[in-house]
């Protein structure tokens, strides 16, 4: 078979599909292995980082071309009133937990507060107790320090950043299982590279695998190849008039989408091309809704907002020969409902100590007609509760609307269903003193350092706190680092608990100005105590701008030096680890980003 070489064909998605076909058909002697019918199904999770309802051909956008994610619509099931939280380490949670992220200890996205509590059972806990083989490649938003990190939450292999964003999507420094690795090209790729890896690897086991891409989240980054189209592009659906929309970012974010959807393709390549597709769940949805004023479908509210435009996304789920193809299911669902639901299909018996706030959605999946109870999903940003019925939604501040008919919430119907109301605000009362409850007034959680699950801990610039002049590069912490510091009387502390008595390498990631070298600092914890000093100054530009389509909020970056600083002994035990300067001999100390720990007895 000869194809005309079009310029279609030099777009990658296009091109993957093209050559796919070519190899299934000059192949057409040599079927590959299936796995037998007592195979437990596969699952993969494929989750993207502030993409909205409307970034989807499929859903209506006429500004973007997302074939592979429609195919995935048009051959599974499309969830259409399926929703999120209002931000990310929320959504993850409760993927993870099946329960609402506040009982799980969530109630940030940094410096902590995105961390997942240690006695909730997760997702991957559960399939791996059942034989799968579990990996996660991407951000995962809920916890650095191990047992918070993905190796201790049941996902025998990780490869991405724990934090909540990152400063660069090219080749950055990134982590596999915890130690500190350089990343292989566009994020995107990477992380579907691995994915791919994993899936060749496991093919003849049940495995789960997660894919929580990081964009289109800001920086707004992208390869040429995506760029290149939307640059100059005429963005023809738009925000409403209302909304103070930025085309240049709504053609990045778009782009971005684009790259996904490529990516996805990959995925569903591959599946194919090994011949377990037919024994594989792929589900694909979003975290919340969109970074920016851009097309949504009509809905009120974006990313932050507990609006129907902040919470309710697409959510695809393909089984092959069990869900049927183009099946549209209006019932509202949850996050919280994964867990449950994927543990039904795959026939896991499973025990949580804790009870679960989704239930399984395995009937409206798989019956044509099921019966199904009425419900109320809760959405919530921090003191923002929404709640939502089939029909309904009350919105933070007191107002119902019939979601229904109104998907903007222009018309508050309090008056005409005064009864409506009344019920959700008591369910409202209900969740306020039941869920967010749970949440102590002040975190506690120290983090931990050295457990004895792993020999690595990164301590990152991220979770400490500033003393005296020292300042965050950015007022968000997700990738930060902290600069300016110009007195010995400054410092920066991390309230730790080791785990651990030991003998830990630590290596210090810092940057220097030329004439700054020579400065002395110490690190402390209880009575230990470990000196250092800055020898070679090392003064990198910050970078990330020459990749952004657009401006940044978040901090730029560095190429950061590391720095063997010796060994120190740690004793079991909580407090402060301190770095401090003891001399500086130039106009400042150093830039920190990240102290990493080895325990090596």
């Amino acid at each position: 078979m000869i194809l005309p070489i079009t310029s279609d064909l030099l777009k990658p998605c296009k091109f993957l599909l093209i050559i796919h076909v070519l190899m299934t058909s000059s192949c057409g002697d040599k079927s590959p292995t299936e796995q037998p019918e007592s195979h437990p199904p596969n699952i993969v999770i494929i989750l993207s980082d502030d993409q909205g309802w409307g970034d989807f051909g499929f859903i209506g956008n006429k500004n973007i071309n997302t074939p592979n994610i429609d195919q995935l619509a048009r051959e599974g099931a499309h969830l259409e009133n399926f929703y999120v939280q209002p931000v990310c380490s929320p959504t993850r949670a409760e993927m993870l937990t099946g329960r609402y992220h506040a009982r799980g200890g969530v109630y940030s996205t940094s410096a902590g507060g995105e961390r997942l509590d240690l006695d909730e059972t997760t997702l991957a806990d559960i399939f791996k107790q059942a034989g799968y083989a579990t990996a996660a490649y991407g951000k995962w938003h809920n916890g650095m320090q191990f047992p918070y990190h993905p190796n201790g939450r049941g996902f025998d292999d990780y490869y991405g950043f724990c934090s909540g964003h990152w400063g660069n999507y090219f080749s950055p420094m990134l982590e596999h299982n915890q130690e500190i690795v350089t990343g292989n090209g566009f994020l995107i790729d990477d992380f579907t590279d691995h994915g791919i890896d994993f899936i060749e690897e496991n093919q003849n086991r049940p495995f789960l695998l997660y894919l929580p891409f990081n964009t289109p989240h800001a920086p707004m980054q992208v390869p040429d190849s995506w760029w290149n189209e939307y640059k100059d592009k005429e963005i023809t659906m738009t925000a409403d008039p209302d909304q103070e929309e930025d085309i240049d970012f709504t053609r990045a974010a778009l782009a971005m989408c684009e790259n996904i959807d490529w990516n996805v393709g990959r995925i569903i390549g591959k599946l194919e091309e090994l011949g377990i597709a037919e024994n594989t769940i792929v589900l694909y949805f979003n975290d919340n809704g969109p970074n920016s004023w851009r097309w949504n479908g009509g809905m009120k509210g974006r990313k932050g907002s507990t609006d129907e435009g902040g919470v309710r996304t697409p959510l695809l789920i393909k089984w092959p020969g069990k869900i049927d193809g183009g099946k549209s299911i209006t019932q509202i669902t949850s996050v919280v409902d994964l867990l449950p639901t994927l543990a039904d299909l795959a026939e896991i018996n499973y025990e949580i100590p804790k009870p679960l706030d989704g239930i399984s959605i395995k009937k409206l999946l798989m019956e044509d007609h099921p019966h199904w109870n009425d419900r109320i999903i809760f959405n919530q940003w921090r003191e923002r509760v929404s709640v939502r019925n089939q029909k309904f939604r009350l919105d933070h501040q007191g107002a119902l609307f019939d979601i229904e008919n109104d998907r903007e919430q222009t018309v508050d119907v309090s008056s005409t269903y005064p009864e409506v109301k009344q019920q959700l605000e008591t369910a409202r009362a209900g969740y306020l003193s039941d869920v967010v409850a749970e949440l102590p007034s002040k975190d506690n959680r120290t983090f931990p350092l050295g457990h004895p699950g792993s020999k690595f801990t990164q301590i990152p610039a991220r979770d400490g706190v500033a003393h005296g002049d020292i300042q965050r590069s950015n007022r968000w912490p997700n990738c930060s680092f902290f600069t300016n510091w110009n007195s010995l009387s400054d410092s920066i502390t991390w309230d730790v608990e080791v785990m651990q008595t030991g003998e830990y390498q630590v290596t210090l990631y810092y940057t220097c100005k030329e004439g700054d070298e020579g400065a002395t600092f110490q690190l402390t914890h209880g009575g230990s105590r470990l000196q250092g000093t800055i020898e070679t100054a090392h003064d990198p530009p910050l970078t990330g701008m020459e990749n952004d389509r657009v401006l940044r909020p978040e901090s730029y970056v560095k190429d950061f030096k590391p720095l063997n600083i010796g060994n120190i002994h740690l004793d079991q035990g909580t407090g402060l680890l301190t770095l401090k300067a003891t001399e500086m001999p130039g106009s400042s100390v150093m830039d920190v980003r990240l102290l990493f720990f080895e325990r090596i007895n």
